[in-house]
């Protein structure tokens, strides 16, 4: 399943009747980021075995409403994803270009695109 797909899909999950609030969706991943950080906390300092599903539920969770945030923005995930990229390898050239040059020239050629502004 590709980003846009699952952001799509979230839409049938709504409560609100005219789409997506970005209060929902602030809330929301606000509350599902804690409880990412609170299993997180209870295994390092409660010696609370967590497995990786309960991670990964509630990492399903914080992109749940980061969707429904995109959506409410009326963007995509996708969109989010690559403003993300150019956002990340802009603040740190050298190591977007130390990953571009351990790629074939041409998975290089399309991922430098992400370098330019």
């Amino acid at each position: 399943m590709d980003l846009n797909e699952y952001q799509i899909l979230t839409q049938a999950t709504l409560l609100e009747k005219n789409g997506p609030s970005l209060l929902n969706a602030g809330l929301g991943l606000s509350g599902e980021s804690g409880e990412v950080a609170d299993l997180i906390k209870k295994h390092l300092f409660h010696n609370k075995w967590v497995t990786k599903e309960e991670l990964l539920l509630e990492i399903g969770d914080v992109l749940y409403y980061v969707a429904l945030a995109a959506s409410s923005l009326n963007t995509t995930l996708a969109d989010v994803a690559e403003m993300n990229i150019r956002k990340l390898w802009k603040r740190y050239p050298e190591k977007a270009q130390a990953y571009l040059d351990t790629l074939s020239e041409t998975d290089a050629v399309n991922k430098s695109v992400y370098l330019e502004q």
